[in-house]
């Protein structure tokens, strides 16, 4: 999940038609629901058994780095397909805020084909590039925090005087305002040294969301040069925690 210094975010921007944005919401929620890790489905049981089901659906739809490379061609999917799981309300609420705050700005400027294509393709790349940094790993990876991750990165590029709120616990969660080109910075430098102390082995893939940022960041100066940011109305914004 992306989330690391606060909670709670409120978006402030107006007038944006982001219909890939908030498809990609609902149908991560719809899957949620209907998936062992809501508890809404009696049929995967209840205890020991609803635990089976959801270890065993993990391991079937997210990406497990030791199955990934030499499995069968299936296998070449999960990076898709976990960007659609995720393993508790937490988790699914974080990155379906990050991606409400960011994504529609981001995406009114992509266009919405461009805009999905990104979102899937750097989202692909984010978890793949984890997958081959811990390649011996059994453990299932699962979560959008890649894609929005480029979310993130791209929308740094695009609109970094973007005015974000945040809530920082050490300051009593006082509500204060700072441009993206400062709060995006910070947050993925938060990745990175998470990512350095990481080194017991995967959990929380950090490294899927610098890979993810540095792809979005990297993918908007490629399209769009210098001549393109755009000084947008306020946002606000949270923080991240981390399981992809």
């Amino acid at each position: 999940m992306i989330s690391n210094w606060g909670s709670a975010l409120v978006r402030t921007f107006r007038g944006t038609s982001a219909p890939m944005t908030y498809t990609l919401i609902g149908l991560c929620c719809l899957i949620f629901v209907l998936g062992p890790a809501s508890g809404f489905v009696p049929s995967y049981g209840t205890g020991d058994a609803l635990l089976v089901a959801q270890r065993a659906y993990f391991r079937r739809w997210g990406v497990v780095p030791a199955n990934l490379f030499g499995s069968p061609a299936r296998e070449a999917l999960t990076p898709v397909t976990a960007l659609f799981i995720h393993g508790s309300w937490i988790h699914l609420l974080g990155n379906m805020l990050f991606l409400y705050v960011f994504g529609a700005m981001t995406e009114e400027r992509l266009g919405r084909v461009e805009f999905t294509l990104f979102y899937l393709g750097c989202g692909y790349l984010a978890l793949l590039g984890y997958a081959v940094a811990n390649a011996d790993s059994e453990q299932s990876l699962v979560g959008a925090s890649g894609a929005i991750s480029a979310v993130l990165g791209a929308f740094l590029y695009l609109f970094p005087r973007a005015r974000v709120t945040s809530l920082l616990p050490f300051l009593f969660f006082l509500p204060l305002r700072f441009p993206a080109w400062v709060v995006l910075p910070f947050w993925a430098a938060l990745q990175w040294l998470a990512a350095g102390q990481a080194a017991q082995g995967p959990g929380v893939a950090y490294l899927a969301h610098l890979v993810g940022f540095t792809l979005g960041f990297g993918y908007a100066w490629v399209r769009f040069g210098r001549t393109t940011r755009v000084k947008p109305a306020p946002v606000t914004v949270p923080e991240g925690e981390n399981q992809p």
